[in-house]
């Protein structure tokens, strides 16, 4: 079972690559192995997620992988602060495309006790391939040339399963996505990127990065005022304010499934009775649920 994932990618190349794109995401890149992989998000001065991505540190380059649409931006971004920095920042949107196969299904090439990424030849070119969880258990990302999407999917065991099965089968694991939830803006601790989190993407311990001083702020007093929540409620708008006692105490992620993930007000508990957009929800515990696809 696999499902394609609309992305677009940054490749990073240069003597400086690791140690400019460090500068730059909450994630400890740095710390990575060759190949490796780690999830960070890339912040504006008030510690804001301006981006999500997943960087591949491999021996040639730094691959990120970020949502459809958001690469031109997060170009445009590292751009302005390549000063002295030997790096070259290529929009490879257009020439790469990624499937996620989830948990149980198999991949020829790909080996289990291996490291959590890795490159190996399929349909007929060689694709990149790394461990992600996005439904509550790992599966694998995999990407690979425009050109040869055909045969990638034909050698991909079962059939398609379509992006609005996963997120279903995500919410109900309590995973957010920051764009598809509409999560941008926030802080990472609000949103389930803190460490310990469902998407941890955050290194409090790995140096300066634009937003860092803010995350500090955070770690040292220990909390934030709203968390990473779910609401059980059928067709709930993205987006939406969350309504408990006439005040408004978070806003709604994407409704799938009958259920939304949340960035609620912490003093708003589980099983409280909610409104959003009009429409009555509860909070529901964020443990995984029972979900069918």
């Amino acid at each position: 079972m696999w499902t394609k994932i609309p992305s677009g990618g940054l490749r990073i190349t240069g003597a400086d690559r690791v140690d400019f794109v460090q500068g730059q995401m909450t994630g400890d890149l740095r710390g990575a192995p060759t190949p490796g992989l780690v999830a960070c998000a890339f912040l504006n001065v008030r510690g804001q997620i301006e981006t999500f991505a997943r960087a591949y540190r491999r021996t040639d380059d730094v691959y990120l992988h970020v949502d459809a649409g958001e690469a031109e931006a997060l170009a445009a971004r590292l751009g302005r602060y390549i000063i002295f920095d030997q790096v070259e920042v290529k929009d490879v949107s257009d020439d790469l495309r990624c499937v996620h196969v989830w948990p149980g299904a198999s991949v020829a090439g790909w080996n289990a006790d291996g490291p959590d990424v890795q490159t190996f030849e399929l349909g007929g070119g060689v694709v990149l391939v790394g461990r992600v969880n996005r439904t509550g258990a790992a599966g694998l990302d995999l990407h690979y040339l425009t050109r040869h999407e055909s045969a990638v999917l034909a050698a991909l065991d079962g059939e398609e399963t379509p992006l609005a099965g996963l997120d279903v089968a995500r919410i109900a694991a309590g995973i957010p996505d920051i764009a598809r939830d509409g999560f941008v803006g926030t802080l990472p601790q609000e949103v389930g990127l803190d460490v310990g989190g469902p998407l941890p993407a955050i290194s409090y311990r790995k140096g300066c990065y634009v937003g860092q001083e803010i995350m500090a702020r955070l770690e040292a007093r220990g909390n934030t005022r709203y968390h990473l929540a779910r609401l059980e409620g059928e067709s709930l708008p993205r987006g939406a304010d969350i309504l408990h006692g006439g005040k408004v105490v978070g806003q709604t992620g994407l409704n799938a499934g009958g259920l939304s993930l949340a960035r609620l007000r912490k003093e708003v508990g589980d099983g409280a009775e909610v409104e959003v957009g009009g429409l009555p929800a509860t909070v529901h515990p964020l443990s995984p649920v029972p979900h069918t696809t």
